[in-house]
């Protein structure tokens, strides 16, 4: 995983291919056309384009006008600008009639980095799970990316689909295959021991939860991962599954614990079938300024903390496996 790629790049490079061959296609921004890359689908087409300037609530009820005359409409901004500022348009203008829109926020969660916590977006995960009709996507590298996307134009009803900032490292290959509501195995534990655990991670979080998984496997630690890129719906098929192989799930998002990935597979398994969940994320606590990395190992979300993190869980939450972890030497990490 060491070759790193831009989501937005991808987004962007999509709407191009995706407006060749789809006139309805429209494209809307809130003055950031660069950041979130749509300045390509601009550049190839003006007079579908339209940059709505710092006026994201106009965005959304635009929007959902153009979609209610039968126009499939791309809606971009930063994530905390896309969720947070036109929330009750998003709400009772687009999702509330279901239309045709697909919100497509970058920036998200506090990877964002220097611009600090006023452009960072640990919430928007939450505030786009409780509206109905919604649907909340979260890709994991550039092929997911483009995927979702075209799996958006072809799905009806509104999307939330989020991006990050920082390249990010190649996860999937294409020809590779999303479906909504879908999870995805990306390295299977051997499930041979009561000491094993799943990782369910998104977005960034997937490919810090596979590094996470190699160092809890010099551990003596069998750790399953899965990417759950569709938060809404989620799997909970899927979810249920892991629930009987393994002794506890570890959610990892870089969103809030409040509301996000952490909650919505909490509520599957408490619900249905019990056992242990710790949730990996944001405690409860605003972003500040640094760099992505910075931040990650700052708020223990890097692979080195969600290793940590596990072991200390297994440790104080599973109680009878605490001599074979005390055995790996744990506190080395």
């Amino acid at each position: 995983m060491s070759m790193l790629i831009s989501l937005r790049d991808r987004y962007g490079d999509t709407l191009v291919e995706l407006g060749k061959v789809n006139p309805d296609i429209i494209v809307m921004d809130a003055d950031l056309s660069y950041s979130t890359r749509t300045i390509k689908f601009k550049n190839a087409f003006p007079d579908r384009f339209f940059d709505m300037g710092i006026s994201e609530q106009d965005m959304m009820g635009t929007a959902a006008g153009l979609a209610a005359s039968g126009k499939i409409v791309f809606a971009s901004t930063f994530a905390i600008f896309a969720t947070g500022r036109p929330w009750e348009q998003i709400r009772t203008t687009i999702a509330s009639q279901n239309l045709n829109v697909k919100i497509v926020a970058t920036h998200g969660g506090i990877s964002v980095g220097e611009d600090g916590h006023t452009h960072q977006a640990p919430e928007d995960i939450g505030l786009m799970r409780i509206i109905p009709n919604m649907k909340v996507i979260v890709p994991c590298d550039d092929d997911q990316t483009e995927i979702i996307i075209r799996k958006a134009v072809a799905t009806p009803g509104p999307f939330y689909i989020r991006l990050t900032k920082p390249k990010l490292p190649k996860i999937y290959r294409l020809p590779c295959s999303f479906d909504i509501g879908k999870a995805v195995e990306l390295r299977g534990g051997n499930h041979l021991t009561g000491k094993d655990v799943a990782l369910l991670a998104i977005g960034q979080m997937v490919g810090e939860a596979l590094e996470a998984s190699k160092i809890l496997k010099n551990r003596g630690i069998s750790a399953s991962v899965y990417d759950m890129c569709s938060v809404k719906p989620i799997d909970e098929e899927t979810i249920l599954e892991i629930s009987k192989k393994v002794k506890a799930i570890i959610t990892c998002e870089d969103h809030t614990v409040i509301g996000g990935l952490g909650d919505a597979v909490g509520e599957v398994v408490m619900s249905k079938l019990p056992i242990p969940v710790y949730k990996i994320g944001i405690q409860d606590r605003f972003g500040r300024s640094g760099s992505s990395k910075e931040l990650y190992q700052a708020y223990g979300l890097d692979a080195q903390s969600i290793a940590k993190k596990v072991i200390r869980f297994i440790v104080h939450g599973l109680p009878n496996y605490k001599s074979v972890i005390m055995n790996q030497q744990w506190l080395s990490l």
